[in-house]
């Protein structure tokens, strides 16, 4: 393509001077000298001295221009025939030739007048006008073209001059046109491939799956053009080529002269050139053409992902919102039909985001283009689909195990009612005896062999099992049925006991006989033991007094009371003195500070050191200060200021509140640590089994790994306040009291502070900056159900009666609305994110304490009740908590305006 651009541009082609050429005053007949110059001829022309000066330097200099550049550099041999004509004519062609001709020249031969007076006048003519022609080369002046033929074979001469070389001035000026035509037609193909190939470059890609098949498509169609002109341009050389060899074809005792077959290779090489433009331009349209094919299957995947996405995500949402674990064998059995019908629903988009999934890896396998974009939409479909899927089976196993505990209490339940009826038809009067007793114990101890076939041998153990699904509503209920188990279990025992009394072997009484006042002293008479007895009445009395209300026949057992056994409690209980505490505290600080310098001087350290340095895996340079957070920081606070201070306190315990409210604001450190703490894992997980970190443990003699050790400052922070807890046991109404009570709540809110700064650095998609928020007050998890005023009024009806789990974060100038979302890490525990969806400025809003129906509910309305969020809380305590921190936002905001 670039040779046939840069290729030289001629200022003639014949088209342009078509007549002048036809009249032949001049012809290029393709004759070579024997040094191969080209042969110019000049053929008698009646009128050659009438001839125009543009039209004569135009037609010599287009035939001077079509010989090679090699043939052109030997010069130009010119034949001039004058034998029919005057000295004058001979003389007017030699001056015009002098001045005009373009080329070099080699030889000019002139074939002089025939007839004799002007032959002599040209013989004469040309000797004394020989200088002024100012002709460098030789002019020979021949009698005959038999004189010519001693300097110019006849195969090189045309039958007018006596050669055999055969000429057609007609044909010639064809085939010269049909060259010219076609070296234009393959540089103007070249020009429009060129162009097309510019703008296919430079063609943007189209976002959308109808703009890319309609450019797909024109692209197509404007390429199918190309092709067409590109054969059509092939066809008409392939046929002007035909035409040149045609002589050679007809005869094959032919040979086509010099010119002509430069003309042959003119024509192949044009042919080449259209050959090699076509196979770069192939080349390039196959690349483009692919290019857009693959532009074309990402809209195609980009949009069936948006729309497999959405439909996935509410699915998701849908199955967020199906909390409910239920209360009832019944209810747990509809939960479960409810979760089938939500799986079965969730399978088609399920199955088609698989397929898209697996048809966007197939694009990655074929080299698409777009690997970075197709690649984490793959990731995030399995992903989504794997989020349902465990979600579906954590639904199933939380109501499976919910059912199995419902059955078990309505078993349990049931148990006891049987054993308390039991009981009270054992009649009292049929006890007394042994045969009776050992009956009724037998009755006893098989029915007690049925708590172990239901599992309920230890009704703690039954209970313990479950604790971890339990709503605070079924918790309740499941308490007062293992209450109820201990109490009948109670009744049993004292049965069993009474009845094996009396099962015992009886010794007859011996009946005394009174005897004669006179024949034995007065002494007492000996006392008969009797039998205890199971109860004064029927057992019915026994039972209703611990079961007020009691129904025989199946009913529920009202609200008991807790078996005072049960109700003890040691809280007020110290087992140690305040010395023993300090002593504890002091002792737990050194090891602490220990373990602290043992981390930084046997694993920090020695990341610096050259002889460990090329053990660290790469993942691991220059990351120190995230592995191990603020430690250093740590450390130095507690080895030179908080364990000295904490040591002075063992002769005055009452001084050690005073410590933890002095340093208030110094262990606030500890919160930077945890906000590091995950960065600082998830190196670990990547770097942990290095050999660097094995060598370290090694020469510290370790027994744990590394992190461990790094969990010891949050494990520290958390022991301050048990240990205070227990200085406060101890210490209750002595003085000092109200400073440990504000050194214990002191430590709380900065335990409080750090969780609160964890959960904060987990927020992900706010705009804005959250330190501009103003102090983070609360944190939590909450129901929560939206009512817009403007809002459509299904919108509305679904959101009154369809709670969003949502994560709330009280600031000082905004209340923040998160999603909770939780992913595994490498098979490690969960993490936790929020995902932001709402946001409400505090100088805004108002609140309603109460919701009608729910003491766990208030509102939150924003911009004159357009908006209302209902939010209920866990428990109504944590409802007050809140309220009480948002109407101290709402009152210090009034106070400020005022």
């Amino acid at each position: 393509t670039d040779e046939i651009m840069q290729q030289e541009i001629r200022p003639l082609v014949a088209v342009d001077i078509i007549e002048q050429l036809h009249r032949q005053f001049a012809i290029l007949s393709g004759g070579r000298g024997k040094d191969g110059a080209p042969i110019i001829t000049f053929p008698e022309f009646a009128g050659f001295s009438e001839i125009p000066d543009d039209d004569f330097l135009n037609v010599v200099t287009y035939l001077t221009s079509i010989p090679s550049l090699e043939a052109a550099s030997i010069g130009f041999i010119i034949i001039i025939d004058r034998r029919r004509d005057k000295w004058s004519a001979v003389k007017a062609s030699l001056t015009r030739i002098a001045g005009a001709f373009p080329g070099n020249l080699q030889l000019v031969f002139v074939l002089r007048p025939s007839r004799f007076i002007q032959r002599a006048i040209a013989d004469i003519g040309i000797k004394l006008y020989r200088d002024d022609f100012k002709m460098k080369v030789p002019i020979i002046m021949l009698n005959s073209v038999s004189d010519l033929h001693g300097y110019i074979d006849k195969s090189q001469l045309t039958r007018e001059l006596g050669g055999t070389l055969e000429y057609g001035h007609s044909q010639w000026i064809h085939h010269r046109t049909a060259i010219e035509n076609f070296a234009m037609t393959v540089k103007t193909t070249a020009q429009m491939l060129q162009t097309f190939g510019t703008d296919l470059a430079e063609t943007e890609l189209p976002n959308d799956v109808q703009c890319t098949e309609e450019l797909l498509s024109s692209h197509t169609d404007h390429h199918s053009k190309l092709k067409d002109e590109l054969k059509l341009a092939v066809k008409q050389g392939a046929t002007l080529l035909t035409c040149i060899r045609e002589p050679v074809t007809r005869s094959a005792n032919s040979k086509l002269s010099p010119d002509e077959l430069e003309n042959v290779a003119t024509v192949e090489r044009l042919l080449a050139q259209l050959d090699e433009t076509e196979k770069a331009f192939d080349q390039f349209w196959t690349k483009h053409h692919l290019k857009l094919e693959q532009c074309l299957q990402l809209r195609h995947f980009e949009h069936d992902f948006r729309e497999v996405k959405l439909t996935l995500d509410n699915v998701m949402e849908t199955q967020a919102g199906f909390a409910d674990i239920g209360d009832s064998v019944t209810r747990v059995e509809n939960l479960l039909k409810e979760q089938k019908h939500l799986e079965e629903k969730g399978q088609e988009p399920l199955e088609k985001a698989q397929s898209l999934a697996l048809h966007g890896e197939q694009l990655i396998q074929n080299n698409h283009y777009a690997v970075d974009s197709i690649r984490p939409k793959c990731v995030e479909l399995r992903r989504i689909c794997d989020d349902f899927t465990n979600e579906t089976k954590k639904k199933y196993d939380i109501l499976g195990k919910s059912l199995e505990l419902h059955k078990q209490l309505d078993k349990a339940s049931q148990w006891c009612e049987a054993g308390i009826y039991l009981l009270a038809s054992q009649a009292v009067d049929k006890c007394q005896s042994q045969e009776g007793a050992e009956t009724a114990l037998v009755e006893i101890e098989k029915f007690l062999v049925t708590a172990k076939e239901h599992q309920l041998s230890n009704p703690k153990e039954f209970y313990n099992q479950f604790d971890t699904i339990l709503t605070p509503e079924i918790k309740a209920n499941a308490q007062r049925i293992v209450q109820k188990l201990e109490d009948v279990q109670e009744m049993f025992d004292k049965r069993q006991v009474s009845l094996k009394k009396l099962a015992a072997k009886q010794t007859r009484p011996v009946q005394p006989v009174a005897p004669h006042p006179e024949s034995s002293p007065k002494r007492a008479s000996p006392k008969i033991t009797r039998p205890a007895a199971v109860e004064n009445t029927s057992y019915h009395f026994q039972v209703r007094k611990r079961y007020p209300g009691l129904q025989f026949q199946g009913h529920a057992f009202p609200t008991t009371q807790t078996h005072p056994a049960s109700s003890r409690s040691l809280a007020n209980c110290c087992f140690k003195s305040p010395s023993h505490i300090i002593n504890e505290l002091i002792e737990t600080e050194r090891v602490y500070v220990e373990e602290l310098q043992s981390i930084i001087e046997g694993y920090a350290s020695e990341m610096d050191n050259p002889n460990l340095v090329h053990l660290i895996p790469s993942a691991l340079q220059n990351k120190k200060e995230i592995l191990f957070g603020n430690l250093p920081e740590i450390y130095d606070f507690h080895n030179r200021i908080f364990l000295k201070e904490i040591e002075n306190c063992i002769e005055n315990p009452e001084l050690l509140a005073r410590c933890f409210l002095k340093r208030k604001e110094d262990l606030q450190i500890y919160e930077k640590y945890c906000q590091n703490k995950p960065r600082s894992e998830a190196l670990w997980r990547q770097c942990g089994d290095s050999i660097f970190f094995q060598e370290c443990q090694r020469k510290l003699d370790h027994k744990l790994s590394l992190d461990a050790y790094l969990l010891k400052p949050v494990q520290r922070i958390t022991k301050y306040q048990l240990l205070l807890k227990e200085m406060l046991k101890c210490s209750k109404n002595s003085e000092g009291t109200a400073e440990l009570e504000e050194a214990l709540a002191t430590v709380l809110d900065i335990i409080k502070s750090v969780n609160d700064s964890m959960h904060q650095i987990a927020i992900t998609g706010y705009e804005g900056d959250v330190s501009e928020l103003g102090k983070l007050l609360m944190q939590g998890s909450f129901n929560v159900w939206t009512d817009h005023k403007k809002g459509h009024n299904k919108v509305k009806d679904l959101a009154r009666f369809k709670p969003m789990q949502r994560h709330l974060f009280l600031y000082t100038k905004m209340l923040l609305f998160c999603k909770k979302r939780e992913e595994n890490t490498d098979g490690h525990e969960k993490t936790a994110s929020y995902s932001f969806k709402n946001s409400l400025k505090m100088s805004t809003v108002g609140i309603t304490e109460n919701v009608k129906g729910d003491n766990k509910k208030f509102e939150i309305w924003y911009n004159g009740r357009e908006e209302v969020y209902i939010i209920q809380a866990s428990s109504v305590e944590l409802k007050n908590t809140w309220i009480s921190e948002i109407r101290k936002v709402l009152t210090g905001q009034l106070e400020a305006c005022r």
